[in-house]
């Protein structure tokens, strides 16, 4: 029988992981958002936002999602917090990315894995949990060419309400997959104006 590999320090793995704190490394809280959009009759794009209940950002418009639980994964929580917040179920959740900024949660350091999602059976949202309201926003897009890149504003209705996205869109150097920068937003909390962004371009790409 081989022997166990040991590390440079002469610790077998098993050695190794019996004197390993995690509590010795910072570690982010991980959380997922969810981008829920649906066409219209008219051939229009209507995107699903709750209305934050609670600090921070408490009364400002923001995709459902929420932290993820200890022996959860990200796509999990990700269905599980769609339905806590909005009653939404079944939907097919495709991951968006990984949102790391650290200075994207005002509550500390939070990374988020975001997911999109295509309502085509008519989904009635309620809201919950920490959720005051929820709304389908009309989403209508302003495009403007120039500089070597797409200029794109996003205007997002729901009555009196108005909230934008406005980016320039850029082709990432591997799959060439759009992808939103220079995310400027107004009326969204935390950087969700930034995960919008790149939603949109991921359900409109040709």
């Amino acid at each position: 029988m081989a022997e166990p590999l040991v590390d440079k320090n002469g610790l077998t793995e098993e050695e190794f992981l019996a004197q390993y704190s995690p509590k010795n490394y910072p570690r982010p809280s991980l959380t997922a958002d969810n981008c829920v959009f649906r066409r219209t009759d008219a051939g229009g794009l209507e995107l699903l936002l709750v209305k934050r209940g609670g600090h921070p950002y408490l009364g400002r418009w923001a995709l459902p999602g929420g932290f993820v639980n200890p022996k959860e994964t990200a796509e999990e929580a990700s269905a599980r917090e769609l339905v806590e917040e909005t009653g939404v179920e079944g939907l097919a959740l495709e991951r968006i990315g990984l949102y790391s900024d650290p200075n994207r949660d005002p509550r500390g350091w939070t990374v988020s894995m975001a997911f999109v999602a295509l309502d085509n059976h008519g989904a009635i949202a309620r809201a919950g949990d920490d959720a005051a309201a929820t709304g389908w926003f009309a989403v209508n897009a302003t495009k403007t060419a120039g500089g070597g890149a797409d200029h794109v504003k996003l205007t997002c209705t729901n009555g009196n309400t108005t909230l934008t996205s406005e980016f320039d869109v850029a082709t990432g150097a591997v799959t060439g997959t759009p992808r939103a920068t220079n995310v400027k937003g107004t009326g969204f909390a935390f950087d969700h104006a930034q995960i919008v962004a790149d939603a949109y371009l991921l359900v409109t790409k040709d």
